[in-house]
């Protein structure tokens, strides 16, 4: 098994001054890839992710534990002159600062983007914002819910007969994440080669836009609104849930050559001749006479009869799991995707990658508010608690 050691990212070091799930995120992919990750929070309540609960474990939030494990907490008050101060010494040393607090907050106190990286211009400063860093917005807060309805996203999501929906999971936030952890990877290979830093800036809405970006090329050229599919795809026959005796399964023939393999299976090979169907632009045309046929076959017998048949031909398709049936699955347990968490017997999805086929550890539990404070800050003098540490 890899040690932090030796990982991508070791000897990197960085400071996150974020909350919620964005910029944990996104200091946490980093602290996975190997830096050493310093997490500021505030003295007593700390990350308010601390309290999105129930659930809970061991006291905290498994929203807490599941963006934050690996990482040092410190805990300082950013009102306190003495630990802004600390703070501009810290960044003057380390190699990324990650950040998502009120727009506006940090130019407040002194630790701007331009102030920072004149003293250490070696610095990646990472921003996560709602909105961007331009525009009319640009110091508006914002959280998952309404950026996915600003940005559109509930617009294409749910059933085309019903109310329209936001994507279950916090797809923006987590995207965001993912979005600045690469940017920050990006700009320090650039720094190897020019040895400057940069500032990089990253937001929910920018992150929405990206996830849309498909649909808004489509947009841009027919200029009508796309059309909700509660399982299917508006570009694509046969490409949905088809409902069963006994729960639905996905279909997803997305070539002529898979048609042509499903309309057989199904007893209908006149539907491979028919000119109404021949390709998948006209299949989409059509979509409204074909699809109800095929469901009425495919509610003649149960999920498991169709699972077989498609997968025996080749054909891609899949049960409408739950999270039960997910983790009872031989393949998500080969790929080792669940990792313990040490000391807390918890387990959470590590890292979507492997590195020579191995999958970076996770290394120990998200911290407690503050229980690395004495040990960071023994770096530099700093007045906590009343002593100077």
């Amino acid at each position: 098994m890899h040690d932090k050691a030796n990982l991508p990212l070791s000897g990197i070091r960085v400071l996150e001054m974020g909350q919620n799930i964005a910029g944990p995120y996104a200091s946490e992919i980093l602290s996975s890839l190997g830096a050493h990750v310093v997490k500021i929070e505030r003295p007593e309540t700390g990350d308010d992710a601390r309290g999105w609960g129930p659930p809970f474990w061991q006291g905290t939030a498994t929203t807490f534990q599941a963006m934050n494990h690996g990482k040092k907490s410190i805990a300082l008050d950013v009102k306190n002159p003495e630990h802004i101060q600390w703070l501009k010494k810290y960044l003057s040393e380390v190699d990324v600062f990650v950040q998502n607090m009120r727009p506006g907050l940090l130019e407040e106190l002194g630790l701007g983007s331009a102030e920072i990286c004149a003293l250490n211009p070696r610095l990646i400063y990472c921003s996560l914002t709602a909105f961007g860093h331009k525009g009319p917005k640009k110091l508006d807060p914002g959280y998952e819910p309404m950026i996915q309805a600003f940005a559109g996203l509930f617009s294409v999501n749910g059933d085309e007969n019903g109310p329209t929906s936001r994507v279950g999971m916090q797809v923006l936030d987590l995207g965001t994440g993912i979005w600045s952890a690469l940017g920050c990877i990006a700009a320090l290979f650039q720094r190897q080669q020019t040895g400057k830093g940069c500032v990089v800036d990253t937001s929910l809405f920018e992150t929405a836009m990206g996830w849309l970006q498909v649909m808004m090329a489509g947009y841009q050229v027919t200029k009508k609104q796309p059309a909700r599919h509660r399982s299917g795809n508006p570009n694509v026959v046969v490409f949905q849930a088809l409902p069963t005796l006994n729960g639905e399964v996905v279909v997803a023939a997305a070539n002529d050559r898979l048609f042509i393999k499903l309309v057989t299976a199904l007893g209908r090979e006149d539907w491979a001749r028919d000119p109404l169907y021949a390709t998948n632009a006209l299949r989409v045309k059509n979509k409204a006479s074909i699809i109800p046929e095929m469901e009425k076959i495919f509610r003649t017998q149960t999920t498991e009869h169709w699972n077989e048949l498609l997968e025996g031909l080749g054909i891609p398709c899949a049960p409408i799991h739950n999270f039960e049936q997910v983790l009872a699955q031989p393949q998500t347990h080969e790929i080792g995707i669940f990792q313990n968490i040490p000391d807390l017997d918890m387990k959470i999805v590590g890292l979507p990658i492997s590195f020579d086929g191995i999958r970076p550890p996770v290394v120990h539990r998200a911290p407690n508010i503050g229980e690395h404070t004495q040990e960071v800050c023994n770096h530099f003098s700093i007045q906590t608690d009343g002593e100077t540490k």
